[in-house]
Parts: C-alpha cells; sequence; structure tokens
C-alpha cells in the first residue's frame, strides 16, 4: 500500500515561488513514474509535470515549461515541485501522483494519489 502526502501549498503573489512535497512510504518507488497534477475550480484535472523515479527523465505541460521544476530525493522517498515565477492561473489544488507504468501526462494511468494542497496566487 502507498501513500502520498502533499505539503508546501498556500498563498503567494504573482511572481513568487512555492515548493511543494510530496511524502511517499509504503513500498519502493524503483519503477514509478511520479507525477504532480493540478484542479482549478470548475475545471478538469491536468497534468503539470512527471519524471521517471529510476531514470530520471523528467517531463512538463506546456503551460510550467521554465517556471516549474520536478525532483526528487530517493533517500527521502520525496518528490519535489519547485515553482517559480508563478501566475493566478497557476492557482488549483496541487495532487502528487504516483504509477508504475503507463502515460505520465493521463491522470487515469495513477493507482496513487495524495490529499492535495491548495495554491493561491494573488494578482
Amino acid at each position: 500500500q502507498v501513500q502520498l502526502v502533499e505539503s508546501g501549498g498556500g498563498l503567494v503573489q504573482a511572481g513568487g515561488s512555492l515548493r511543494l512535497s510530496c511524502a511517499a512510504s509504503g513500498r519502493t518507488f524503483n519503477h514509478y513514474i511520479m507525477g504532480w497534477f493540478r484542479q482549478a475550480p470548475g475545471k478538469e484535472r491536468e497534468f503539470v509535470a512527471a519524471l521517471s523515479w529510476s531514470g530520471g527523465s523528467t517531463y512538463y505541460a506546456d503551460s510550467v515549461k521554465g517556471r516549474f521544476t520536478i525532483s526528487r530525493d530517493n533517500a527521502k522517498n520525496t518528490v519535489y515541485l519547485q515553482m517559480n515565477t508563478l501566475k493566478p492561473g497557476d492557482t488549483a489544488v496541487y495532487y502528487c501522483a504516483g504509477t508504475q507504468g503507463g502515460s505520465y501526462y493521463r491522470s487515469y494511468e495513477y493507482n496513487y494519489w495524495g490529499q492535495g494542497t491548495q495554491v493561491t496566487v494573488s494578482s
């Protein structure tokens, strides 16, 4: 059983930064793809970023490329999402997710989800 817990959300002004953390426990993540998704009120959940735990490959949505960075700390079983130059459009609940395989940008491919952390960017 895998558990994911997000933290680090909050309220920031446009142009500011936040770093989200996703602490994973329960099983090894050697063969997992870890992803970040977000969902704003009235909108569908959308892909933000993902990485291959063992391979180190990273992937980003066009909307965040160049501003967000996904990374991991193997010793801590933690995935991070560094968010810079935040915009009001980034306001959403951010979710950490994990899967053993599949298309990294498709939410339904992920088997494990955290509870979400709110990110609010004011103008």
